[in-house]
Formats: C-alpha cells, structure tokens, sequence
C-alpha cells in the first residue's frame, strides 16, 4: 500500500472524500467534480499509477487538492490500511465513494471459473472490504456518506456479462443491508447507476450509435452530469439505502 504520494497544499479544504476506482473515466470524473466543489479527495487506484497521477494532475486543476492511494479492494487490509492513512492525513471525512470495479464479457455456458471469482472478488467482495474500512470512521465523525456505483446490468442482467450482472446485483442487496445497520449514527449508504459511460470499462460493450430506443432521451446520460449528481448525494443529509439511477431507462 502506497499512500500519500503525490501531497499537495489542503488549505481552504474543510470537506474529504476517497475515491476508489480513480485513474479510470467514472473515478476521475467523480474525483474532478469533488475538487470542483472545493473537496479534498484522496485519488485510489491499484495498478495504473501513472493514471491516477494524472487524475491528481486534473483535481488540482479544478480547484481542489489531492492525495494519491494504492490498494487491493481485494485484499481487506490493503484497503484499510489506505482508509486510515487518508483520514489520518486528509481533513475528517465526510464521503466516500466505492467505484472500482472491472467487467466481463462471457456467456453464462461458457464463462471460466476463475474469471467469475475474479469478477465477484473485485466489484462485490471488493466493495463489502472497502464499506467495512470506511465506515469506522464516518461513526466516530457523527456520520457521513458512501457511494456505491452500480450498474442497470444488476437490475436487468446483460446477455455475455453474467458475472458482472451479478455482482453489481449483489450490490442492492449490500447497500440496503448497511444502510439500515449504520443508519442510526447517521452513515448514509447508496447506489448510483451511472449508465453507458465511454470508458475503458465498457469499451467493446457501448451500444451503436442510435441504439437506445430502451432509453426514454433515447442518448445516454453525460459523465460530467453523474459525477455532479454523485457529489450532490454525498452531500443529502437524509437520504440512504437508496438506487438513484442516471439515464432515462427504467428500473
């Protein structure tokens, strides 16, 4: 674990946020729109460290100031061990935000065992490791919010993503039940579906230009306007247990 990395001035930063997940395009749209409201927001990743750098480069660019992390989700202490780091070194907490993840594209007849045990260790065991690290903390403050980013795949499912359908299932599931547990000391915990985001997450996967006729706009939601709505639930004192979705689908 790596922590720290890249420190940069806190002054004017009364407010924190970790962002996992964030050298890619969700994670450092989120993280963007965090320094743009004038956060501090601890940027984590795990392999792709140049890109994460980058991510920092682009908070403090928008304004805010940002610390770099590495970690395993897999790995439940690699992920406390960052939690504590950033909250010892970053202004007291008020948000988290559980993104990181990564897909698979297999039929269910055809899908290795190992890939789907990758896939439900990162997007579903990965997330319970990483709200167990972060609530702590957010009790000892008063209270606080997490951020779940889901999927639309685990309300529906996705022909040749099975694994990934249900694990961001299991996510509904997780959130709610930590939602109700956390709820009297006030730590708030929702799902955000983000919709088709061109990423490198969903590269091969997005719809042909046109093909949205399940969506009511029929276009996706832009990035820039999830990342806003991300912050701004962060920041609803009395909503949790909640699946806020982005796009014009329907649940």
């Amino acid at each position: 674990m790596a922590a720290t990395t890249l420190p940069h001035h806190r002054a004017g930063s009364s407010r924190a946020a970790l962002v996992t997940g964030a050298s890619g395009g969700i994670g450092r749209a989120i993280s963007v729109a965090f320094a743009s409201a004038g956060w501090h927001v601890g940027v984590h990743y795990h392999r792709n460290k140049p890109a994460a750098e980058e991510t920092v480069r682009f908070v403090v660019a928008a304004g805010g100031s940002g610390d770099l992390y590495q970690a395993d989700i897999r790995d439940a202490q690699s992920i406390r061990q960052v939690v504590q780091v950033f909250c010892r070194t970053a202004p007291a907490p008020t948000a988290f935000v559980c993104n990181a993840g990564i897909a698979a594209s297999h039929l269910v007849m055809r899908q290795p065992e190992d890939n789907w045990a990758e896939v439900l260790a990162v997007n579903l065991t990965g997330t319970f490791h990483c709200l167990r690290a972060m609530a702590p903390p957010l009790v000892a403050a008063g209270g606080g919010s997490i951020v779940v980013v889901g999927s639309h795949a685990g309300f529906h499912g996705t022909a040749g993503q099975a694994a990934y359908a249900a694990s961001k299932a299991g996510l509904i599931g997780l959130i709610k039940s930590a939602a109700q547990e956390w709820g009297p000391q006030n730590v708030r915990v929702n799902l955000v579906l983000p919709g088709w985001q061109q990423t490198g997450l969903a590269e091969g996967a997005i719809p042909e230009s046109g093909a949205w006729q399940d969506h009511a706009l029929a276009w996706p939601p832009a990035l820039d306007e999830v990342a806003r709505t991300i912050v701004h639930l962060a920041q609803c004192d009395g909503v949790s247990g909640q699946v806020w979705n982005c796009d014009s689908r329907n649940l």
